[in-house]
């Protein structure tokens, strides 16, 4: 959710983030050709349903980019792009998946121009009621 977070402060893009299993309860049916996706098969338990997500995913058209974990050899058969970080304990992954998931957000966001020192109606601090 972080990395979806970021993507819309900083580039001011519309995306979501959802857990695998939720892909059939709706999400699916928003990919089409050309859509980006980026999904992160970091841990070993989930894989194999991870990557039956990210075929349908690719049978429908969409962009695929995987963050995984270093020393996987099976993802880079199914996906477009991907990036490798660490391996490490389940505990810790999410510490370091979140480091590609805001470079990318910083990268969109350069691209389109976007001020990424300043993003718009962003306050320092969040106000809780």
């Amino acid at each position: 959710m972080e990395g979806s977070l970021k993507l819309k402060e900083i580039s001011y893009i519309h995306c979501d983030a959802y857990a695998g299993g939720e892909l059939k309860h709706g999400p699916i049916a928003l990919i089409d050709k050309g859509t980006a996706v980026i999904t992160l098969l970091t841990q070993e338990a989930l894989k194999d349903k991870m990557v039956s997500n990210v075929r349908e995913v690719s049978t429908r058209g969409g962009n695929i980019f995987a963050v995984v974990n270093e020393g996987d050899t099976t993802t880079k058969d199914v996906v477009d792009s991907l990036v490798y970080i660490p391996k490490t304990i389940d505990l810790l992954t999410p510490m370091i998946s979140v480091v590609p998931l805001q470079l990318i957000s910083y990268y969109v966001a350069k691209q389109k121009g976007c001020d990424v020192d300043k993003p718009r109606n962003l306050a320092k601090s969040v106000t809780v009621e």
